[in-house]
């Protein structure tokens, strides 16, 4: 089942950025794993999650409307 906002080249960047940082954080010492990298991950996830979220809630609205 396909979603109407994976086809928006902007939520595919957003995954491909998501990819990049958690393997950039790989990188990032033992001591940050709880603190600094947590935070980034959970940051670089909401973007693709906000997108989605709004394309969502557009294509519900536009149904109300008809």
């Amino acid at each position: 089942m396909s979603f109407k906002f994976e086809k928006l080249i902007i939520w595919q960047k957003s995954m491909d950025f998501g990819e990049s940082i958690y393997k950039l954080t790989l990188k990032f010492s033992k001591d940050e794993i709880f603190n600094l990298t947590s935070q980034i991950r959970r940051a670089s996830d909401s973007i693709a999650l906000n997108i989605s979220e709004g394309s969502i809630l557009q294509s519900n609205q536009s149904l109300e409307n008809f």
